[in-house]
């Protein structure tokens, strides 16, 4: 009887247990990390399936961004989108009008409650990836923002000072050429073109990139990037070139390689990039600031986000929703956000995580981490708090290729920019008017 009763109550146990594990939910993740990135974020599945036994998060490499987005729109309109969907920042506008497709994530988190408070990201991460009346639409996640490295075993043969980087683009350029003179196959070079180049530069030199606060105020912004201060600017980096001291390294992150592989002294790149050198780069490198004009007044002013934040698509069960949003409080806990952002160079998200990381004395041990956060740690203006246009990544695409042009001398930064600015707009009064 007692053997018979022990078996039963055994039984009972093993069949419990096996509910329980079928009962578990299912959370399908598409990201565009690939390589040392990619590593951390299935790492960060893994870690997040071992905390609870409710949810199975799928973290799924989709391609890069431009891909995945792609991907979970067509998944969307098929009728199997993921229930995440990893997109960089210039698709804020997109995702933020594709009515009916996306839950804003505030909203589902108040609903299935478990609330996720705005208040707790940082300041500039928030207000990129909230409504007009400051209600976060995704969750912020992989936020970079562009920095200045150098490498300094090459500034030592130089004859630069390796403690000492150059701060303005009249010291860039400077640099450049006693870099080239030391043998250098490249003296200065950059990621990210528009981002960097454009966006960032005009954010940092507090001058609009568009109209009605670069798209924040509304859908009928326009750009502005007709004006004397990007003229001076692509004059100067032409000259450059002209002169051997600028290498154009591509589109998006093409350029990378030639920092990490020692060609380029001076590159401007993601804060998320510092992963990458640590891991490839044979050599020392520092981080700096983003040069700027020393005579254009308030320079600088704040540099603005890149990188990508998670959004949730429509049409999902709710525990598939509860399942996500567990997840994304897993993300922004304080020792997971200062984890992120201390091994891989994107800025902590939550302002907790930036405590944490200040308090274990990261900063401190690892000199010039701290520059992302700080380029980021100001009050910002009309014209820095970041750019949130429709079709952002198609004028990216006609300025980048405008900007090959420039810098191969088959057109004037005049007469590129006045083409940047002429398509740039057609695209965006056809987004206005789709949307409407």
């Amino acid at each position: 009887m007692a053997f018979s009763l022990l078996r039963t109550t055994a039984l009972t146990a093993l069949l419990t247990s096996a509910g329980l594990a079928q009962a578990a939910t299912d959370v399908t993740f598409w990201h565009s990390m690939e390589g040392p990135l990619g590593e951390r974020v299935a790492q960060l599945a893994q870690d997040f399936n071992a905390s609870q036994s409710d949810y199975v998060v799928h973290a799924v490499y989709k391609g890069n961004y431009g891909e995945s987005m792609n991907a979970g729109i067509a998944a969307f309109r098929a009728g199997n989108a993921p229930d995440i969907l990893q997109v960089f920042e210039v698709g804020t506008a997109t995702m933020m009008y594709a009515k009916g497709a996306v839950k804003p994530v505030q909203a589902l988190s108040e609903s299935v409650g478990n609330p996720i408070d705005p208040s707790a990201f940082l300041g500039a991460v928030a207000g990129y990836y909230s409504s007009p009346d400051g209600k976060l639409v995704s969750m912020p996640f992989n936020s970079s923002t562009p920095v200045l490295y150098y490498n300094k075993d090459a500034f030592e043969k130089a004859g630069l000072d390796p403690n000492t980087p150059p701060k303005t683009w009249p010291e860039v350029a400077a640099a450049a050429k006693k870099l080239r003179a030391a043998g250098m196959e490249c003296g200065y070079s950059s990621a990210w073109p528009s981002w960097i180049l454009l966006e960032n530069f005009a954010a940092w030199h507090n001058v609009p990139y568009a109209s009605l606060d670069n798209g924040f105020g509304g859908l009928d912004a326009r750009l502005q990037l007709d004006s004397p201060l990007f003229r001076k600017h692509l004059n100067f980096l032409t000259d450059m070139a002209k002169a051997g001291e600028f290498t154009y390294g591509g589109r998006g992150d093409a350029g990378n390689a030639l920092f990490t592989s020692g060609k380029c002294g001076m590159y401007t790149g993601s804060s998320g990039m510092r992963a990458s050198i640590i891991k490839t780069g044979g050599f020392a490198f520092g981080t700096s600031t983003l040069p700027y004009y020393p005579d254009v007044p308030g320079a600088p002013q704040n540099s603005i986000i890149g990188g990508a934040s998670l959004w949730v698509f429509s049409g999902k069960s709710d525990d598939t929703y509860k399942g996500v949003v567990q997840f994304f409080k897993f993300l922004s806990n304080p020792e997971q956000a200062a984890a992120w952002h201390q091994g891989t160079g994107y800025v902590p998200v939550t302002k907790a995580g930036y405590e944490a990381t200040k308090a274990s004395g990261f900063y401190d041990k690892n000199p010039g981490t701290e520059i992302a956060v700080k380029q980021l740690d100001a009050t910002t203006t009309a014209n820095s708090r970041g750019i949130r246009l429709g079709y952002l990544p198609q004028i990216r695409d006609i300025e980048d290729s405008t900007m090959e042009q420039i810098f191969a001398g088959k057109t004037s930064p005049e007469d590129g920019l006045k083409k940047m600015n002429a398509e740039g707009n057609v695209l965006l009064e056809r987004f206005q008017k789709n949307v409407k």
